[in-house]
């Protein structure tokens, strides 16, 4: 059964209209949903421990007496560490130092270590920079266990210089994932707690007897968890509200079929939601890659979820030229972008809005996921169009440094003044002028 995957062309009239409609995906926010997390924020504002207990009974099914005994020791993640396949640690092993030393290069490049300048005056003024306290990160739990996503949150926190990461994940039935635990291991998480949903980011945000209140929250979760972040901000910073996985791929038919097909289903396995597109200006090329589509699914153990994502949400685009295609890759501003060409940074000189750019035949997104080591955590649903990756810079703030000498009060406190009473702010324009010779 082959997928009925939406083909367009750029030269044909509505074109714009056709792609807009692709990537239509509204966020729906689900009134249940919010409701719900607002009644369960509320209760854990108020009655911190015990309504994470009884949230975690209900919800997960696990037996615990105290929020306590829902913490897993630093001993436990060793040992999970420790019982790993040696294939398999060291697989985790080394995409944890590659995302570290990635975001140790990043942190030198960002500025991290503030600044200072000294004017003609003497009056110093310049910025510094300070990692967040605590962070919090939500590890989904249950069917899906993301490694992965503990390395990309919780390395960069570290590496900021974040003092203690606390990670919360949900475990229904008791049942643990030790790569998700090895993995906090090897990140360096400072305590890990088994609990989840709406209840674990109220707990984060407002702290309990138990857990203490974060300064900022990361990583994704379900719509509860969303509902639960999207209402908690302010109190405590988040990362992003994600919306479904994507890529688009821009190609100009010197790849193998197959490999753009496998690509494509990359993101399309994610979930029915994800979108995956093909801009491409060779017809024949884009053939070939529907034919090699239908041709690998049915070996795909998430074939359903596939056929029902590029079916829904997927598409083949014919463009004029590489110029166009990268055009259109700046109005759809891909959460990962591909550009599967001979020569690609001709190309991705061209691209301003892109969450992750993956240049040449051998760059897969896959490897940006797992061990690259730029962050996999990136903006979607166009947001990339005014935010960035996941990074160092997440988990640190800026004070600026203003320290005025004698001579500076002079002048500046003249326009100063000059401006607070043209505001009708006199208690201003005093303040300033008092400092006056």
């Amino acid at each position: 059964m082959g997928i009925a995957i939406r083909k367009l062309d750029s030269t044909e009239p509505g074109f714009k209209k056709k792609l807009s409609a692709v990537l239509a995906f509204e966020a729906s926010e689900d009134e249940a949903i919010d409701r719900a997390a607002a009644e369960i924020l509320a209760a854990v504002k108020t009655r911190g421990d015990a309504a994470v207990l009884e949230y975690t009974q209900r919800f997960d099914r696990l037996p615990a007496q105290s929020v306590a005994a829902l913490e897993i020791g630093q001993d436990e993640l060793q040992q999970a560490l420790a019982g790993l396949p040696v294939t398999r640690r060291a697989a985790l092993q080394t995409a944890a130092d590659r995302v570290r030393a990635y975001h140790e290069r990043q942190k030198q490049e960002c500025g991290s270590d503030g600044f200072l300048y000294t004017e003609a005056d003497g009056t110093v003024l310049g910025q510094k920079v300070t990692p967040l306290d605590r962070v919090g990160i939500y590890v989904p739990g249950g069917k899906a266990a993301y490694p992965s996503s503990v390395l990309m949150n919780a390395i960069p926190a570290k590496v900021a210089g974040v003092k203690e990461v606390i990670m919360v994940v949900p475990t229904p039935d008791g049942v643990k994932n030790e790569l998700v635990l090895a993995a906090a291991a090897i990140a360096g998480v400072d305590r890990v707690f088994t609990i989840g949903g709406a209840q674990a980011v109220g707990a984060l945000a407002y702290g309990t007897d138990t857990i203490a209140q974060v300064d900022k929250i990361v990583g994704p979760g379900n719509a509860y968890v969303a509902a639960a972040k999207r209402r908690v901000f302010g109190t405590v910073g988040i990362d992003m509200i994600a919306g479904p996985s994507e890529i688009l791929v821009i190609c100009d038919g010197s790849t193998d079929p197959d490999w753009i097909a496998m690509d494509l289903f990359s993101q399309a396995e994610h979930d029915e939601l994800a979108q995956s597109i093909l801009l491409c200006p060779d017809a024949e090329y884009i053939a070939k890659v529907e034919a090699s589509i239908n041709r690998q699914l049915e070996d795909m153990p998430r074939k359903d979820v596939i056929r029902t994502s590029l079916t829904e949400r997927g598409a083949l685009v014919k463009v004029r030229d590489m110029d166009e295609a990268c055009e259109i890759a700046n109005l759809i501003a891909a959460e990962h972008l591909e550009i599967s060409v001979q020569s690609p940074q001709q190309w991705a000189d061209k691209i301003r809005h892109a969450g992750a750019m993956f240049l040449g035949r051998f760059s897969s997104e896959s490897l940006g996921d797992y061990c690259a080591g730029p962050n996999h955590v990136l903006p979607t649903s166009r947001t990339a169009r005014f935010s960035s990756p996941l990074g160092v810079y997440d988990f640190q703030k800026r004070s600026s440094v203003i320290q005025v000498s004698e001579g500076g009060a002079q002048t500046l406190g003249k326009v100063a003044a000059e401006l607070a009473y043209g505001e009708g702010l006199q208690a201003h324009a005093r303040s300033a002028e008092y400092r006056f010779k």
